[in-house]
């Protein structure tokens, strides 16, 4: 494997019963970039991420991590390297929102010691960051759906790792907490050289903040490369089955994606 390469994925398949939800995967990802997945619900997105964090394990295939086989590192280890935004989060325990962010820091502090200083430190700026320090002592039993999703964000960020993945991180926020959540996934990529890679719905927010976009469809990866190259109405027919158009708008200084409601379509036909 070349130095440059981060992950490394080859013959991936898993199933569920007898629904097979990746076939045959191959991808290299490379590190300071921020890669986006997109593809329609099922496609084998949460599935995929799941296997790069080691929280399910392929069934045939391998996935290298630096050069070395994932399953060769400690949970210790690997939480020091790579840190996951889930799509769906649930506790019903009532920790606080500060407690719940600290355990980021859990890979970090030894058996039956305490947080540090620094632990602490670091804590207190991811919630400053998240907008979320307001609510500090409160338990996560409280909040609503979107706020819960911006902890669980700090708590990744807490982990300080080189990798972030995020599930549909954003899918329970509004617009402002999902921008500025993104905002600060972008300037660690370009600023710290952290690499992300991000399951996303929204084509237009994935074509305004990835260097490279991953089409995936029925546990396949269709397409692969910069966004730029493709993010085009090819793909987006081949993987959504939806016709599109596609421009660069200056306002946000990417390609944007429009499609037109499909009842217009058949009105005008007939």
């Amino acid at each position: 494997m070349d130095k440059k390469t981060l992950f490394e994925v080859r013959n991936i398949d898993f199933s569920y019963g007898e629904n097979k939800a990746l076939d045959n995967l191959f991808l290299t990802v490379e590190p300071g970039k921020f890669y986006g997945i997109v593809g329609p619900n099922g496609c084998g997105k949460t599935t995929f991420l799941d296997l790069l964090v080691r929280n399910k394990t392929p069934q045939s295939g391998t996935i290298e991590y630096l050069g070395r086989r994932i399953e060769g590192y400690t949970r210790r280890r690997l939480a020091r390297e790579i840190s996951l935004v889930p799509q769906d989060f649930y506790i019903n325990f009532p920790f606080t929102v500060r407690e719940i962010v600290l355990m980021g820091r859990h890979p970090y502090i030894t058996r039956f010691a305490s947080p540090s200083a620094e632990d602490l430190d670091i804590v207190d700026g991811v919630m400053r960051k998240m907008g979320i320090d307001k609510f500090r002592d409160k338990y996560i039993t409280e909040l609503s759906g979107g706020e819960k999703q911006r902890v669980i964000f700090a708590r990744a960020m807490a982990q300080d790792t080189p990798v972030l993945i995020l599930d549909e991180a954003t899918s329970n926020m509004d617009i402002e907490y999902t921008l500025n959540s993104l905002d600060i996934m972008a300037y660690g990529v370009e600023f710290k050289k952290q690499t992300v890679i991000a399951a996303l719905h929204n084509l237009n927010l994935a074509a305004a903040y990835c260097d490279e976009l991953i089409f995936m469809k029925s546990g396949r990866i269709v397409s692969k490369g910069s966004t730029d190259e493709v993010l085009n109405e090819q793909n987006i027919k081949d993987v959504f089955e939806v016709d599109s158009k596609i421009y660069f708008d200056q306002y946000s200084n990417s390609k944007q994606v429009i499609f037109k409601r499909r009842r217009q379509s058949e009105r005008k036909d007939n």
